[in-house]
């Protein structure tokens, strides 16, 4: 689905989709990582609730979501999280707007937050679903593989 992407800091209004592209993101794009077990999935999916997203949201760390606009339908098409201390939390993209630039444009966003604090290097834990896209961003492992949560994650950064 092509479109333009504008990220803006997510509201209260956007909690209930918010959650629909964190669960549907995780179950259908992370298939690599989950592998349909429940027993992976279904801790992942855990804290990715309504009451946990508007938690989020009205919290000290920056929420983000990219609208798409298409000819005739406005969606958040991806969801983004940083702390204030340089940890990357949340990048998700809607099932339905993958490989359109979405989580560039989410990532970009928290990054210049990020600088705006004063931070000089984002960190992050990726799956191995996401690996290749945060290595083509410019992201470098600074770890090894580990388990969280019975999913196989990397440590990352990226020094601005």
């Amino acid at each position: 689905m092509q479109g333009s992407c504008v990220v803006t800091s997510a509201q209260a209004a956007d909690v209930e989709e918010i959650t629909q592209v964190l669960r549907r993101s995780i179950a259908e794009l992370c298939v690599a990582d989950h592998l349909g077990e429940t027993s992976k999935l279904e801790p992942w999916l855990a804290n990715k609730t309504s009451e946990n997203v508007l938690q989020w949201i009205e919290g000290p760390d920056l929420v983000v979501a990219a609208h798409l606009q298409t000819d005739s339908t406005r969606f958040i098409a991806g969801v983004g999280m940083a702390s204030t201390v340089g940890e990357v939390l949340l990048n998700y993209v809607h099932p339905d707007a993958r490989l359109g630039g979405v989580s560039k444009a989410v990532m970009l966003s928290l990054e210049d937050h990020l600088r705006k604090l004063g931070l000089t290097k984002a960190r992050l834990t990726s799956t191995v679903t996401a690996e290749r896209f945060y290595r083509s961003i410019g992201y470098v492992e600074t770890g090894g593989t580990r388990s969280h949560r019975g999913v196989v994650v990397r440590d990352f950064e990226k020094v601005f």
